[in-house]
């Protein structure tokens, strides 16, 4: 377990001084698109009905966790492979294999959750209607980690920046919008309300609402996000075995 835990830092260690040396541009670019969801949504939609931004504040940060979590750890290791091939070399290290997910998960993880903590803080200044509990920042840290699995997973599969594009636009962009973030899947047909109840972000913002709204907490979301992040760390691992 102890090496375990070394090796992932190593392996994490060169992503993380990046992240570092460029933390203010890291920080502003990943804002950017939930800011706009919260005016557009928020402002533009319900015309600032606080009841409604209490409601989709814990929407966009499910979703920030999702973009920065998946973004940084699958973008990271493609430009690595296709453009440095230090990825190459890394998994021709005497590593474990789990070491090298958690390493190339962890960027994502930290990125995400400094993402979701300024949005947190933030919504504090618009409602006051939101509850600030460990549990929610537990919650983000789950959410930034499943996420951030399925990032390294698409990173090792996928053969070039066309197919991840096409990754983004047909898996992660229709999630943003359809998976309980923005409004009640109540409102959807009863046949696409139910698969789309069944993604990995619905989930998250189901938890994260519910302990950010003093919500019953739905336990079977939390307990199928952990089963995402299982299948997608089991993903990683055979991809890597493979590589």
């Amino acid at each position: 377990m102890h090496n375990i835990l070394s090796e992932t830092f190593r392996v994490a260690y060169g992503d993380l001084c990046y992240m570092k040396r460029n933390a203010i541009q890291v920080m502003v670019s990943s804002l950017v698109g939930p800011l706009l969801y919260l005016i557009a949504f928020g402002y533009g939609m319900r015309s600032g009905d606080s009841g409604y931004i209490a409601y989709v504040i814990p929407g966009i940060v499910a979703i920030s966790s999702m973009n920065s979590g998946f973004s940084s750890s699958s973008q990271k290791i493609l430009i690595q492979r296709l453009f440095h091939s230090s990825f190459d070399e890394l998994i021709l290290c005497p590593m474990h294999t789990t070491s090298i997910i958690f390493g190339k998960a962890l960027l994502g993880v930290v990125k995400g959750m400094m993402c979701g903590t300024i949005l947190v803080i933030m919504g504090m200044a618009f409602t006051s209607d939101m509850h600030i509990t460990v549990q929610l920042f537990l919650l983000m840290l789950a959410s930034c980690f499943v996420f951030s699995l399925l990032g390294v997973a698409a990173g090792v599969i996928v053969e070039d920046l066309a197919h991840m594009s096409l990754f983004t636009t047909f898996v992660i962009l229709p999630m943003t919008f359809l998976c309980g973030t923005m409004f009640s899947l109540d409102a959807l047909p009863s046949a696409l309300a139910t698969v789309i109840d069944l993604l990995p972000l619905s989930q998250t913002s189901a938890c994260i609402r519910a302990v950010a709204l003093d919500w019953a907490f739905p336990w079977i979301s939390l307990g199928l996000l952990a089963v995402y992040g299982v299948v997608f760390y089991l993903l990683a691992h055979v991809a890597l075995s493979r590589a």
